[in-house]
């Protein structure tokens, strides 16, 4: 029987994020006179959460004090320039779109800060999602289930009918505290190696066999 509902997370899953989340870091990063880090680099702080990546980006003896700047910093610049180089992976909107047209409903849940995922999903993916919520206040940030089980309430999706698609250990955590099956995808920020060695069980490399898996699940 084919899912009701797949649920994404959004970096390193539908968007390549990286190269705009490396500018915001660094650039708030040299505003406060620390060390800059290489995009790749950056690549392995992203998937927690902003306050996250902040507290990795920053020296090791950075007070609260500093974090908190840094954060404020890469927040004022990254609302204006969170598209600069982002773009979706190949084939994610004409998957989004053969779903839709099968049938399912779709969502986001990112640790991202909602605003972010507001303005990023409405740029990218007009009218391609039923729901999208990123980091807010009263919902615990992945891999608590608090937002995938509130989009669950909110679309009226059984978890027994819905799947969680993402790029890292964190969603694997996830889908599994949400009660939920999850595939995992190695085109984004960590590679199939990592994702079976932190207990991936479906790894699908491109768009196009993922939107086959997803509309062929028995």
């Amino acid at each position: 029987m084919q899912y009701k509902l797949a649920v994404f997370d959004l970096d390193g899953t539908i968007l390549d994020t990286l190269a705009d989340l490396a500018e915001a870091v660094n650039n708030a990063l040299r505003k406060n006179r620390m060390p800059e880090h290489t995009t790749e680099e950056v690549r392995w702080y992203v998937g927690n959460g902003i306050p996250k990546l902040i507290a990795r980006a920053v020296p090791e003896d950075a007070d609260e004090t500093q974090r908190q700047q840094v954060h404020a910093d890469f927040t004022a610049y990254y609302k204006e320039h969170c598209a600069d180089h982002t773009a979706p992976y190949p084939g994610i909107t004409e998957m989004l779109r053969a779903l839709r047209a099968a049938g399912m409903q779709t969502a986001v849940v990112s640790n991202k800060a909602d605003y972010a995922v507001q303005i990023l999903v409405e740029d990218y993916f007009p009218g391609l999602f039923d729901a999208a919520v990123g980091d807010r206040e009263g919902f615990r940030r992945k891999p608590a289930p608090d937002s995938v089980n509130a989009v669950l309430e909110t679309l009226g999706i059984d978890r027994g009918e819905a799947v969680y698609i993402g790029d890292s250990d964190v969603d694997i955590a996830t889908a599994k505290n949400a009660g939920m099956p999850c595939i995992s995808v190695d085109w984004g920020f960590r590679p199939e190696a990592f994702l079976r060695e932190h207990g991936a069980e479906i790894i699908l490399h491109d768009a196009g066999a993922l939107q086959d898996f997803l509309l062929n699940v028995n």
